[in-house]
């Protein structure tokens, strides 16, 4: 997409917001959602009751941006209710329309609490049950998505939705994780990145094994993306890489994108696009600060540890992550992120953060940046002078 003229990017940036206070469901918990379809949406930090008698709260901060993009397909969810001692919080970073993430607002959440045993799971700490069940809900959720998007979308609906799901109470987390999105944490200001992206190029383990999946399933990679058309692998939705791919080669030939003898020689033997989801269990020792989530709407505009950094500072400024959150989208948008841009913040609430001294780089990284410096000028100054 072309850059976005200056006075249309400060009318983005700087569009009125909509709040979403918290709301008590019936059994007492939070539910908080943002107000959906508006350029931009954010909500008040809240604290999640404590699972640990003594133990500070969980803040929340979020926000999630439309930016440049001429629709919001993102959407985030965080809610404390039906899950005992957990907290439930979502980053859906939606493609191809915004018909499969309003159908994942809910029903994910309620298929993970059935699948949970209403939390009884997760309190009980067995990581095969509880990634046996995950793996179950989301694979559930994927065909009652697909059922719902043919009878109410028909062929025309294509729209589907990456999802980075966690699980959070003071001493644990369990995160369910696929696409592109991304979670990480920060301990002690040190980076720690708990997720891999699902996405069919690249050199990492992870983009190897995505691709290799793929072929094996009778798909092919074009440019980084599957069949030519989707840079995502794992996904919720996306009826033409499951349940339509014939209907989708066929569409491919009557506009021209490849050959009937190309198709004839294509054997299907599984879905190109799954959702089948990373499952991880991260324990949340004294020294982890914060966990934030995020779509690839921030993470393709700025480096993780940069994120824990701004992060950092911004809460050693003020202490207020709602307001950290808003600051690292705004960044994003300054840094022309072409994307829309969901943000979770969790602050474990332990780190006093006003009395944190200011985060020192390393000396020796600042020794080889000055050397590197002098480097360039030595050698910029010498071709000056023999070429002059």
């Amino acid at each position: 997409m072309a850059l976005l003229r200056p006075h249309l990017h400060r009318f983005l940036s700087n569009t009125l917001r909509h709040s979403a206070s918290p709301s008590a469901d019936s059994g007492g918990g939070l539910v908080v959602y943002p107000t959906y379809g508006g350029h931009r949406c954010t909500a008040i930090a809240i604290d999640a009751p404590s699972s640990l008698t003594g133990v500070t709260p969980i803040r929340w901060g979020y926000t999630s941006v439309q930016g440049f993009r001429d629709e919001m397909e993102d959407d985030i969810v965080i809610r404390s209710d039906a899950l005992d001692s957990f907290s439930y919080a979502a980053v859906f970073d939606g493609h191809a329309g915004s018909s499969s993430v309003k159908f994942l607002r809910e029903e994910l959440y309620k298929e993970c609490v059935g699948a949970l045993q209403a939390g009884s799971l997760l309190k009980g700490g067995d990581f095969a049950a509880i990634k046996e069940a995950l793996i179950k809900a989301f694979e559930s959720v994927d065909r009652n998505l697909l059922k719902w998007l043919e009878a109410n979308g028909g062929e025309e609906d294509e729209s589907g939705s990456t999802a980075t799901v966690m699980f959070i109470r003071n001493d644990v987390s369990f995160i369910a994780h696929i696409g592109d999105s991304c979670a990480v944490l920060s301990r002690s200001g040190q980076i720690e990145e708990l997720t891999d992206s699902h996405r069919p190029y690249g050199s990492s383990k992870a983009a190897i094994q995505e691709v290799k999946r793929i072929k094996e399933a009778g798909g092919w990679i074009v440019n980084g993306r599957i069949c030519g058309d989707i840079a995502v692998s794992r996904a919720f939705g996306d009826i033409r890489f499951k349940t339509k791919k014939d209907e989708m080669l066929k569409k491919g030939v009557d506009e021209g994108r490849w050959t009937e003898k190309f198709v004839s020689r294509i054997e299907f033997k599984g879905d190109m696009v799954v959702a089948t989801p990373d499952i991880f269990q991260v324990p949340l020792t004294s020294d982890v600060e914060f966990i934030i989530l995020a779509s690839d709407g921030l993470w393709d505009y700025m480096k993780s540890s940069d994120v824990v950094s701004y992060v950092r500072d911004q809460l050693r400024k003020h202490g207020n992550v709602q307001l950290a959150c808003e600051s690292l989208a705004q960044v994003a948008l300054d840094r022309r992120s072409q994307d829309n841009i969901s943000i979770i913040i969790a602050d474990l609430g332990r780190t006093e953060w006003k009395n944190l001294p200011a985060q020192r780089q390393n000396v020796v990284v600042e020794l080889v940046q000055a050397a590197a410096t002098i480097g360039l000028v030595t050698v910029g100054i010498w071709m000056s002078s023999h070429l002059s």
